[in-house]
């Protein structure tokens, strides 16, 4: 058994059994392929697809069952390499960071200050998406850890620690109706709302409150970012829901905060990696890093 022909088994997989696709990844010809499939299955004893004549159909169970496992191969010398890294250039080399927006923006810059002032010859890289593509790059080997508020939490291959906790603020221009008196989710739901979309910085909470409520949410505008529902705030859309954080960092005069810890449940921004992944010393030391500022109240006063 060889590692080529499990890589080549994986290529043939992730290409719908597409024979020519997977050939031509591995600069082979299709005939090879077919060769070391072939082989493969006289080592194992048993037919590694289902056949309608020549053309493959789909994988058998033993065939995804050794795709998963090497996968946990193809880790394992990833690890290995890590480690013989680490002693050998234990302070140059980089880190890929996958994190939204707003964490970009708001928590990490002081962090990763600190961290170039310890590490200069370490390269950043931060990879951006939603908190559901940040947990596919860090299966898929894309990004060494992962920042973000939703969906670190719920997946059993990774490790996390918490960094901070956060709540939701309104802000408002002036004069509008809620700047005034007490803040209930049934004021709220009387007024045109601008606020995050599904998916980002803890929107699936302010959704579930109303749900649990009975009261519906006029969502009458949603972004990824917060700079942009404040601009739109201040056009008169409606009122903002936003991470409070966030707002602590932009200190817009012209505008009205107001807290909402008292109707949302706390969310929780975590630093996030897989359980199986060797991480060099100095990113653990950036997870670190992230944990002791997102425990200090002086990064969002």
């Amino acid at each position: 058994m060889k590692l080529f022909q499990l890589r080549l088994l994986k290529t043939l997989l992730n290409n719908g059994m597409n024979v020519s696709r997977a050939a031509d990844q591995h600069y082979i010809v299709q005939s090879a392929v077919s060769r070391q499939l072939g082989l493969l299955e006289e080592e194992l004893g048993m037919p590694l697809f289902e056949r309608k004549g020549k053309r493959l159909v789909e994988p058998t169970s033993v065939c995804k069952a050794i795709v998963q496992e090497l996968d946990r191969i193809e880790q394992a010398m990833e690890n290995i390499r890590a480690v013989a890294d680490d002693f050998r250039l234990q302070t140059r080399g980089e880190i890929r960071i996958a994190t939204t927006h707003t964490q970009a923006k708001y928590f990490l810059p002081e962090v990763m200050l600190e961290f170039r002032q310890r590490y200069p010859d370490v390269a950043i890289h931060f990879l951006q998406g939603n908190p559901a593509e940040l947990v596919r790059m860090l299966h898929d080997g894309k990004a060494d850890i992962a920042v973000c508020t939703e969906e670190l939490g719920n997946d059993s291959a990774l490790d996390s620690r918490k960094c901070y906790d956060w709540n939701h603020g309104l802000v408002l221009p002036e004069g509008h109706p809620l700047c005034e008196g007490p803040l209930t989710l049934q004021r709220l739901a009387q007024y045109p709302v601008l606020t995050y979309i599904f998916g980002f910085t803890g929107r699936s909470k302010i959704h579930e409150t109303f749900r649990h409520a009975g009261l519906e949410l006029d969502v009458t505008f949603a972004a990824t970012d917060t700079d942009v529902i404040i601009s739109y705030v201040r056009l008169g859309l409606g009122a903002g829901i936003i991470a409070k954080m966030a707002y602590s960092h932009i200190h817009d005069d012209d505008l009205v905060l107001r807290d909402l810890s008292h109707l949302f449940p706390v969310s929780t921004t975590r630093v996030a990696w897989l359980k199986n992944k060797y991480l060099k010393q100095y990113i653990m030391e950036m997870v670190d890093l992230l944990v002791e500022y997102g425990e200090s109240e002086e990064w969002y006063a």
